[in-house]
């Protein structure tokens, strides 16, 4: 019975310890950007260091007109699709307009340029019309 006890103990914790490693080791979920009702912009604001990206979704219909206005000369951003744009470039322009090709959900990239500040701010906006 004390054998019995110990196993389950030993099982009982090492299910634990994988909850605990699974929530510190994966990559997290991109944060999806949301317009306010009868908006076509939205603000997009948030700090990176050094090497850190920030990960953002976003849902398009076909035929949309998405702009993203870069203020900063600090960060590079990027529009990624697998379907759509399976091998975007990361971008500086302070203004960049495209039409969106297919319904779907796209993928919003954010990161700091290198050699700039160790800490730096961006606010940039997304407009969908």
């Amino acid at each position: 019975m004390r054998a019995m006890k110990a196993i389950l103990l030993i099982v009982i914790c090492l299910s634990f310890a994988g909850v605990g490693s699974a929530q510190h080791g994966g990559k997290a979920e991109p944060s999806r950007i949301q317009f306010s009702r009868g908006s076509s912009s939205t603000l997009i604001a948030g700090s990176l260091r050094s090497a850190q990206e920030a990960e953002y979704v976003f849902a398009a219909r076909a035929g949309q007109v998405v702009t993203i206005r870069n203020p900063s000369r600090s960060f590079d951003f990027r529009v990624f699709s697998e379907q759509s744009f399976p091998d975007g470039d990361f971008d500086s322009s302070p203004s960049y307009t495209f039409e969106i090709p297919a319904d779907g959900d796209y993928n919003f990239f954010v990161r700091r340029k290198v050699g700039g500040p160790k800490r730096a701010s961006y606010r940039m906006t997304l407009t969908i019309k």
